[in-house]
């Protein structure tokens, strides 16, 4: 694997990127750019090699082809991946990254306030809502000030309103702090609301573009059998809403079947 770093504007670059795990090909013959300043949502199904993209974007598994990278990245990983039991207070929990700074705290008191969690930081971490706890995690993915912004599904386990806040605290850093977002999410409907870019995953890329100008045919490719999302002028509505009618009614038949049955013996 080849990991380098360029000077053009194109801040990622990955080309030909295939991941083999066990004999698992997971990942087939990547490639795409992102430009600065970006902020660019992958969505795919479950098992489709999105959170693989990401490690072998960030290095931490082996892959065949070659990534690109302009600037240093600050990571938040899926929050499940954080033992959220240890005994650990937010100040300590985001300092990690610059724990040797002597100035620690206040860079950390200031990212708790740009993130909205002023005065959270002798809390513990265990003690957080949902939507509390993925800030700090963003919190400690910025302490460090990158250039890059990956994200592996922050927004799991968040309530609605908690997710649609941080897709907003997210375009406000973009915006201020001209960094580039990658992040992998569930949420069509907001990926399609907040990002300026969508990538469609399963195991290859299927497709990748700007999202005002993305196709609803080119997402049912990748989501055939899924409810997906589709942006409408002013909602979003669930394409395959009759699929769900049509299996509530055929359960229902099958129920009365049954009965019929057991009335009849």
């Amino acid at each position: 694997m080849e990991q380098v770093r360029n000077s053009k504007e194109k801040i990622i670059a990955v080309k030909d990127l295939s991941v083999t795990l066990g004999e698992v090909e997971v990942l087939k013959d990547i490639s795409f750019e992102i430009s600065k300043s970006s902020f660019t949502g992958i969505i795919g199904p479950n098992g489709a090699g999105k959170s693989t993209l990401i490690k072998a974007i960030l290095g931490f598994i082996d892959y065949e082809g070659m990534v690109v990278l302009d600037g240093t990245v600050g990571y938040v990983p899926q929050l499940s991946s954080f033992n959220r039991e240890f005994p650990m207070n937010v100040y300590d929990f985001v300092r990690l990254p610059i724990r040797r700074e002597k100035n620690w705290k206040e860079k950390v008191d200031s990212i708790l306030n740009e993130v909205g969690l002023e005065g959270f930081g002798i809390k513990l971490v265990g003690k957080l809502s949902g939507g509390e706890f993925q800030r700090a995690a963003l919190a400690r993915a910025l302490i460090s000030k990158p250039d890059i912004l990956i994200l592996d599904e922050p927004e799991a386990g968040v309530d609605q309103m908690g997710k649609a806040r941080f897709y907003d605290l997210l375009n406000s850093l973009k915006q201020e702090e001209n960094i580039t977002i990658l992040m992998v999410s569930h949420d069509i409907g907001l990926i399609f609301e907040k990002c300026d870019n969508v990538m469609c995953l399963n195991k290859t890329l299927h497709c990748h573009g700007p999202t005002e100008s993305m196709s609803i045919e080119d997402i049912k490719k990748t989501f055939g059998e899924f409810d997906i999302w589709i942006r409408s002028d002013d909602h979003y509505e669930v394409e395959h809403e009759h699929q769900k009618n049509q299996t509530h009614s055929e359960a229902r038949n099958d129920r009365k079947q049954r009965d019929n049955n057991g009335h009849n013996k």
